[in-house]
């Protein structure tokens, strides 16, 4: 009994120890407590979606996923056989006057226009992870990093997973960064990391802030969830409706699919374009990670001229072939008339083109 009191302990210890990290993040107090308190979306001690949203799917439980992930046999095209192709971007030296939209893997991207630069969800580490040891990415697909950032006029955040709010990044551009967007309850992860609370703007779904030279970013509902250390929820997730005064963008967010979408596509659409998360997703966990079909419904539902998938070709989360979303999603969108555009990493997309043609740089 008393060495199984001292190991109990250990593992405690060892446990506050390693969860202390900054990389871990803070959990909302004060002020932005009260705020959280007050949400409409917040009930039981964490946020809540829009529809009832079970971790798991109908058949599935924790166990079967994970005998799924770590005993069963893995396909063998779960990473890249050889380096994913990209290309280099001199991010630092755009003109001003070009409006463009360049992937930097997984879901991070570079937006630009009318002179008035986003970064959205930046993960420029080479692992999607707490630790530098787990999660690490595909050959080819970190080219990026913090050191190749212009000066941002907007860091979005649309939740605080590790695969979109990464510590070592925004650490590393924090005096780059003008104003940080991002949902309640994750600033007390920026304000830990040393940024000013006068740079973070931190609300909930159904704001809309008005931003530099005429823009709008309106706070609409996702179908997901979030948190850093055990506790889930404490914090909000979102997606964005990001108006300029030539176009209108929907930056998705993760999400499963549900009824919001139409929603948005109603109030706010149509869109421009739509920046819409696809990969990392299983059967068991459809609820909040949209297959290929949900994310060709929720196109239609929005009703975006054009869509731009994210969220894969980067980091393997789940245990489908890393080039089967845009396989799939291509494949469907064509079915259904959609225009799906599929720029290699670091390859500028312009946003004020009216055709897009990209190589099918993933089938090999």
């Amino acid at each position: 009994m008393l060495y199984l009191i001292i190991f109990t302990l250990l593992i405690a210890a060892l446990t506050f120890t390693v969860t202390s990290q900054q990389v871990f993040g803070a959990k909302p107090k004060g002020k932005r407590l009260e705020r959280m308190l007050k949400s409409q979306h917040y009930k039981n001690k964490q946020f809540q979606n829009l529809s009832y949203t079970p971790s798991f799917a109908e058949g599935y439980s924790l166990p079967k996923v994970m005998y799924s992930f770590f005993f069963a046999k893995k396909d063998p095209f779960l990473k890249p056989h050889r380096s994913v192709p990209a290309v280099q971007t001199d991010l630092k030296n755009l003109p001003k006057s070009e409006d463009v939209f360049i992937w930097l893997g997984h879901s991070s991207y570079f937006l630009q226009m009318d002179g008035v630069s986003f970064l959205i969800d930046p993960v420029l580490s080479n692992y999607g992870s707490p630790f530098k040891f787990f999660n690490k990415a595909f050959a080819g697909s970190d080219i990026y990093k913090p050191e190749d950032l212009p000066n941002i006029d907007y860091l979005v955040i649309t939740h605080d997973h590790y695969d979109h709010l990464d510590y070592p990044t925004v650490k590393a551009i924090r005096s780059k960064v003008k104003k940080v967007i991002m949902p309640l309850g994750v600033g007390a992860h920026f304000e830990r990391w040393g940024y000013h609370e006068n740079q973070l703007l931190e609300e909930e779904w159904g704001t809309t802030l008005e931003l530099d030279h005429y823009f709008t970013i309106t706070f609409t509902p996702a179908r997901h969830f979030s948190g850093r250390k055990f506790q889930r929820n404490n914090t909000l997730w979102t997606s964005y409706v990001l108006k300029t005064p030539t176009k209108k963008l929907f930056l998705g967010g993760d999400s499963g699919y549900d009824t919001h979408f139409k929603m948005i596509g109603e109030k706010y659409g149509p869109f421009d374009y739509a920046i819409l998360e696809n990969g990392q997703y299983n059967a068991a966990w459809k609820y909040i990670h949209a297959l290929p079909e949900d994310v060709i419904q929720a196109s239609l539902d929005i009703r975006a001229k054009n869509i731009i998938p994210v969220h894969s070709g980067k980091f393997a989360l789940a245990l489908h072939p890393w080039n089967e979303p845009l396989q799939k999603v291509t494949a469907l969108g064509k079915e259904n008339n959609l225009q799906i555009l599929t720029p290699k990493i670091g390859e500028v997309l312009d946003l004020n083109k009216n055709e897009h043609h990209f190589p099918v740089w993933w089938q090999n």
